[in-house]
């Protein structure tokens, strides 16, 4: 109680509002910091954050001093540390998980409506203006001026666009239908009004911010989490008259549906006595005894008697319920539609790429924070669908479409499975990752389906040998059989299954054209390891070189083979300096032919991949006659199983072929 009254004193020492004008007091400052106090020292009811948003503290006190007291840098940036404490998720105000307990759960629901009315206050473009000219001057600040304090105040401001964006919708409150503005749409177009989004590119193109891409990431797919591509993509093009007659189709179902419903209403509460109501007797049809039924309803069809419509039917436990999806999309205005539209075109042309280079990175060195990689999963399926729909220019993804990204997303999904398995708490968490990393997997398909399908050459080659290596791995192959055996409807919805098994069908029905186009499939076997010792190799020189074993060659070609699939689709340079003949040399010509075979086998095991391959085409260009490096109109997917075969071959050693020919 003393805590309360000290908050209450202390909430009222901020300021006051006079007209349109904010005066904050002489201690406002010092009032700022002790909330900040304040909420350090809160208890696991968050008993401080529920006082100060019942008092609305954000809407009468901390966003006026945002916008009116910017000059004054130290209250100005103390401010902003209080809003990004005040604004965070209520689900990280309680340990990262709903509470089950019914009083902290009412808790809860308390902090979260409070941050559903703090989003309506931050509808302003004052405020955003305020922060898009801020985070401005800081970005214009060179290296050598910019100060950790800079650094920490621009990751700051992010997050608290971060918090904004985060709050989740009430649409019980709202009440918006599609083609209608919501609160969320209202900040998006506040954002867009007030230049914000431009700053948001410029972070994500530039290379010098690379430390923000995580949070930059975020934000865009909080931006967009209510959103369809599909919708987007064809936002502002003039609809088919398909599309139409749909529409029409589906407002006639709906209309129907409420004249059954209203003609069913008036029925059960009329005043007017059935004519044929009453009780009746069922013939040829035995009750418990051996007396005819007597059925207590209307005649009608004696096929639609039901004897279980009066009993009490037995309930399911909660933990074998099925699992009621709940995600939200909508569509918003035409307007807010275009702006976003807009705002993708301009990601994928010039942000797209190197934004997630910088975050693949970042997850690959464990800088981010836990399960950040799930916004990296979303991107990947969200920004490629939309480039598909609308443009269709690959080259705007080449950052995630490569066998790399295939091994990630694959990776993860693993991961999320045997993680849902092994948390059974967690388990409808670990599910809905799942589900997102699939749909990431199943939107790389449908983009190496459409390059199949663009009749460009480039890019049926590029697909040709991305497919060659996701249906050579094993892994690639058995995912979808471990998750259609171990799905599970109390842990993850019917929209899972659903593109479970588009996914599925898609990639059989992939493997089938590439094996008919192809003539041939190589794939890769399980290996069964036996009881006794390993035997040594048979091919072994005097100075104890020893052939690697066929488990052993096939680990190392799993692990070069994902960047000679990036050297044959160009996306690696070749060195240049390679020479596998020498004119001046006094060994035969057919024993340096010899020695070029072996030293691109060398390169391969020695985990130079880009070497290899130059050294392969510049041996083709030097022997072109017996075709033992590849034809001169040699396919990429076959200038790479050569260079397997050759990686799988015991050659001699060069020290046995010197003794040979001398």
């Amino acid at each position: 109680m003393v805590m309360h009254v000290e908050l209450q004193a202390t909430c009222s020492a901020l300021g006051y509002q006079e007209g349109k004008l904010y005066v904050k007091e002489p201690d406002c400052l010092e009032t700022v910091k002790d909330l900040i106090r304040f909420l350090k020292r809160e208890d696991e009811t968050c008993d401080i954050r529920r006082q100060l948003g019942h008092a609305q503290i954000v809407q009468n006190d901390l966003i006026p001093i945002l916008v009116q007291y910017l000059k004054e840098e130290s209250l100005w940036e103390t401010t902003v540390r209080l809003l990004v404490n005040l604004t965070q998720p209520a689900v990280l105000c309680f340990n990262g998980h709903v509470p089950e307990d019914k009083s902290l759960r009412n808790n809860y629901i308390e902090v979260e409506s409070h941050l559903q009315s703090m989003k309506e206050a931050f509808i302003n473009q004052e405020v955003f203006a305020v922060i898009t000219g801020k985070l401005g001057d800081l970005l214009k600040l060179d290296w050598e001026h910019r100060h950790e304090e800079h650094r920490l105040l621009i990751e700051r401001l992010l997050i608290l666009i971060r918090n904004i964006l985060h709050i989740p919708p009430n649409p019980d409150v709202e009440m918006r239908t599609d083609d209608d503005a919501s609160v969320h749409d209202q900040v998006l177009w506040v954002m867009h009004t007030s230049g914000l989004e431009d700053i948001l590119l410029y972070i994500a193109s530039s290379e010098e911010e690379r430390n923000l891409s995580m949070h930059i990431l975020e934000i865009i797919s909080l931006m967009f989490r209510e959103q369809t591509a599909d919708v987007l993509a064809s936002a502002g093009v003039q609809r088919s008259v398909t599309e139409k007659q749909k529409d029409e189709r589906e407002l006639e179902m709906v209309r129907e549906q409420e004249r059954l419903q209203k003609k069913a209403n008036q029925l059960k509460f009329s005043s007017r006595h059935s004519r044929f109501g009453g009780t009746f007797v069922v013939k040829n049809f035995k009750s418990i005894s051996d007396n005819d039924l007597i059925y207590h309803k209307s005649g009608g069809d004696v096929n639609k008697i039901d004897l279980d419509a009066n009993k009490k039917q037995k309930r399911k436990p909660k933990n074998r319920k099925p699992l009621i999806e709940r995600e939200v999309t909508r569509r918003s205005t035409l307007s807010i539609r275009m702006g976003l539209k807009e705002f993708c075109i301009q990601f994928l042309e010039n942000c797209y790429n190197p934004l997630m280079y910088a975050v693949k990175d970042v997850l690959n060195r464990e800088k981010s924070q836990e399960h950040d990689e799930t916004y990296y999963l979303w991107s990947i399926r969200f920004f490629m669908e939309f480039c598909r729909l609308h443009s269709g220019k690959v080259d705007l993804v080449s950052e995630t479409l490569s066998v790399q990204a295939f091994h990630y997303i694959q990776v993860q999904l693993f991961q999320y499975y045997e993680m849902q398995q092994m948390e059974k708490k967690e388990a409808i968490v670990w599910g809905k990752r799942t589900h997102l990393a699939l749909k990431a997997y199943q939107e790389l398909l449908l983009t190496l389906d459409s390059m199949d399908k663009s009749g460009d050459s480039t890019l049926m080659e590029s697909s040709k040998v991305i497919k060659g290596n996701i249906f050579y791995m094993m892994e690639f192959r058995d995912i979808f059989l471990t998750l259609l055996r171990h799905f599970d409807q109390n842990r993850q919805s019917r929209s899972y299954l659903k593109d479970l098994v588009e996914t599925t069908h898609m990639f059989l029905k992939m493997l089938e054209q590439f094996s008919k186009k192809t003539g041939h499939l190589v794939v890769q076997k399980k290996k069964t390891k036996s009881g006794g010792r390993k035997k040594k190799a048979k091919n072994q020189s005097n100075q104890g070189y020893i052939e690697p074993s066929e488990e052993d060659l096939n680990d190392l070609w799993d692990e070069i083979s994902s960047e000679l699939s990036a050297i044959f689709q160009g996306r690696k340079d070749l060195p240049d300096d390679v020479t596998p003949f020498d004119a001046a040399s006094e060994i035969d010509v057919d024993q340096q032919r010899v020695d070029a075979m072996i030293r691109i086998q060398d390169c391969l095991r020695g985990r130079q991949p880009g070497t290899a391959v130059a050294l392969f085409r510049a041996a083709r260009d030097v022997w072109p006659d017996r075709d033992e490096f590849g034809s001169t109109d040699i396919s990429p997917e076959d200038e790479f199983m050569a260079l397997r075969e050759i990686f799988m071959t015991a050659l001699p050693s060069k020290y046995l072929i010197y003794v040979a020919c001398s």
